[in-house]
């Protein structure tokens, strides 16, 4: 996703905020070592002892869901690959709504974030991103024939449509620069649902997202956009996934580091953990940019073909 993917809500990253001043962004009794120092290292010694590591999710199609009750989804493929390389063959699952995920993390709910959260500035603030491990595109999901002849998030603005995104998802910051209308809901089965029942023209979320829905719902009378890169003030708006972890991880982060980049820098192994879910070497970092990057907001500039859309 991450993935859609998403920013954090006013009132999760006002608590998420709250927390990490009262403790650097971890809580007594958590399983993080929440150290001032940043050192790190209880939530590794922990998870290798108990052979177990709790993740959060969002229950978002292909990134991280429950499929009859078993935990499933490409970035739960790359942690039971990663943490099977680490000694922790089991990984469980707590599902939360996307805005909770990071004040979720900071609380001690789970050890990771496993949904291919979009490496955002404010979520630096909050908590701790690995490198990236899947690059997004957006689209958008369409009455069946696209009625409105919309291709990107500046078509929606220019005829002055209403935009169904996900709360707290980056489609909804999108939205807000580029002075759209929108809505924001709480699943993407919610945003399905209001492009079916004509509350919003459109529907923005991660491309693979959104043809995984489709492709899992044949009979919905919607259609999907090409994928797209949002242009907003100039800049294009490169999108990575990464896993999450609580600030002062940092023995945890570094050690999954060294897994991570074993399968996004071989194009085989990438497609071997995460093919299945619809994912291809056009998903797959390839170094053009990294998290320090992202965390302090450099994007590449647009050109002006890509900064002004026919």
């Amino acid at each position: 996703m991450r993935s859609t993917r998403m920013l954090a809500g006013t009132a999760a990253a006002a608590l998420a905020l709250t927390m990490a001043a009262c403790g650097d962004g971890g809580s007594e009794g958590s399983s993080g070592d929440g150290s001032s120092s940043g050192e790190g290292g209880d939530t590794l010694a922990k998870i290798k002892d108990d052979g177990v590591i709790t993740v959060g999710i969002a229950g978002e199609e292909p990134y991280s869901f429950k499929k009859d009750g078993e935990l499933t989804g490409a970035t739960i493929a790359i942690h039971k690959k990663v943490f099977g390389e680490m000694g922790v063959d089991e990984v469980k699952g707590v599902q939360t709504e996307w805005g909770s995920l990071i004040p979720g993390l900071n609380a001690g709910r789970f050890d990771i974030i496993s949904a291919g959260m979009s490496i955002l500035p404010e979520r630096c603030e909050q908590a701790d991103f690995g490198h990236p491990e899947i690059m997004y595109t957006t689209a958008l999901m369409t009455p069946k024939g696209n009625p409105e002849d919309v291709n990107d998030m500046h078509d929606v603005a220019d005829a002055d449509l209403k935009l169904a995104v996900m709360s707290g998802a980056i489609e909804s910051g999108y939205s807000d620069k580029l002075g759209i209308d929108k809505m924001e809901v709480g699943s993407p089965q919610d945003g399905m649902d209001a492009v079916l029942q004509e509350r919003a023209d459109a529907f923005a979320l991660t491309g693979i997202s959104l043809r995984t829905m489709a492709e899992n719902n044949p009979d919905a009378a919607v259609d999907v956009t090409e994928p797209f890169t949002a242009i907003v003030d100039g800049k294009k708006q490169i999108g990575a996934g990464a896993t999450v972890f609580r600030k002062g991880d940092d023995k945890l982060r570094e050690a999954y580091n060294k897994e991570i980049d074993k399968i996004v820098g071989d194009e085989q192994a990438f497609l071997d953990v995460v093919g299945e879910f619809g994912f291809t070497d056009a998903e797959r970092p390839k170094g053009e940019i990294t998290t320090e990057e992202l965390c302090k907001g450099e994007l590449p500039d647009a050109t002006q073909s890509e900064a002004v859309p026919d």
